[in-house]
C-alpha cells in the first residue's frame, strides 16, 4: 500500500509530501462587506468576501417567514492573476468557472443551517488575486471564515435573533505527482500530477466532498486512501488555522495593509 511518509522528497519546493504551503487567514480586509478575508495557501492569494441580500431566489422563496434562507457563491480569475492574462467572464461564465463556483456555494452551504438566516442570501464573491494552485480549496477555506463574519454582522445588528448553527469546513487539494501521493498542490506540480483531487471536509472528518480526476493514468484503491489520509491531515491543520483567525480581532487594517507593497 503507498503510505504518505515526511522523511523524504522530491516536491519541485521541497516540502515532504505531506506538508502544507504556509497559510494565512486575515480578516476584515474590505471595509463595506460583513465578511472579508484574504486566505494565502503559498503563493496563491484570494480575495473573499461575504454580502447579505435581504431576498432569496425565486426557486427557495415559497412564501412566509419561517422559509430558510440561501447562500450561492461566485468565483473570478482577475486578469492579472495568471501568468497570462486571464479574460474576464463579461458575457458568459465559462464551464471551468461555473463548476468551481457551484463547488464552493455547495460546500459553504454545507457549513450553515439555512433556516437560521430568515430571508436572505449570502453571497461568497471569491476573487484570485494571484494563482499558484489549490485556488478553488483556498476560496472555501477563506470563504467559511468570511461565512462567520457575516454571520457575526446579523447578530450584531439584531437582524436575526438567534445565531444559526454554524459547522465548521476546509478543503485542500491532493494529488499523485511522480508517483507518490501529495498535499496541497502548487502549480507546477498541478500540472505534472497524474491525479489530481479537491477534497472538503468538516470538523467532524466526515467528508463534503472528494473529487479525484485521473489526469494521464489510472489511480488504484490504495492510492486514494493515501490521498483521503493526506487531505484530512490538511484540513485538520487549515480548521485549526480558521479557528486561530476568528479567535483574534478584526483590525480593520485594510487590504492596503494585508498585501504590503514589493519593490523599493
Amino acid at each position: 500500500m503507498t503510505t504518505a511518509t515526511t522523511t523524504s522528497s522530491s516536491r519541485i519546493d521541497n516540502r515532504a509530501i505531506d506538508e502544507m504551503r504556509p497559510i494565512q487567514i486575515i480578516r476584515g480586509v474590505v471595509s463595506h462587506a460583513p465578511g472579508s478575508v484574504l486566505v494565502c495557501f503559498g503563493n496563491t492569494k484570494v480575495l473573499v468576501t461575504a454580502s447579505i441580500d435581504d431576498r432569496v431566489p425565486r426557486h427557495i422563496y415559497v412564501g412566509g417567514q419561517n422559509q430558510p434562507g440561501w447562500l450561492t457563491a461566485e468565483y473570478s480569475l482577475l486578469p492579472g492573476s495568471t501568468h497570462t492574462r486571464a479574460n474576464r467572464d463579461r458575457f458568459k461564465v465559462s464551464g471551468r468557472t461555473m463548476e468551481i463556483q457551484r463547488l464552493i456555494g455547495r460546500s459553504l452551504r454545507g457549513a450553515i443551517d439555512l433556516s437560521g438566516l430568515g430571508q436572505r442570501t449570502i453571497t461568497i464573491d471569491a476573487d484570485v488575486l494571484q494563482a499558484d494552485g489549490g485556488t478553488r480549496v483556498a476560496s472555501i477555506t477563506g470563504g467559511y471564515v468570511a461565512l462567520v463574519d457575516a454571520v457575526n454582522y446579523l447578530m450584531e445588528n439584531e437582524l436575526i435573533k438567534e445565531r444559526p448553527t454554524l459547522n465548521p469546513i476546509a478543503s485542500v487539494s491532493v494529488g499523485m505527482v511522480n508517483g507518490a501521493p501529495v498535499l496541497d498542490l502548487n502549480y507546477d506540480e498541478d500540472v505534472l500530477a497524474s491525479v489530481d483531487a479537491n477534497v472538503v471536509m468538516n470538523d467532524n472528518g466526515e467528508f463534503i466532498e472528494f473529487q479525484a480526476t485521473a489526469e494521464s493514468s489510472p489511480f488504484s484503491r490504495d492510492n486514494l486512501d493515501a490521498m483521503a489520509k493526506l487531505a484530512e491531515k490538511g484540513i485538520g491543520e487549515l480548521l485549526q488555522a480558521q479557528q486561530a483567525a476568528l479567535a483574534s480581532p478584526i483590525t480593520g487594517a485594510g487590504l492596503e495593509t494585508a498585501l504590503p507593497a514589493t519593490g523599493a
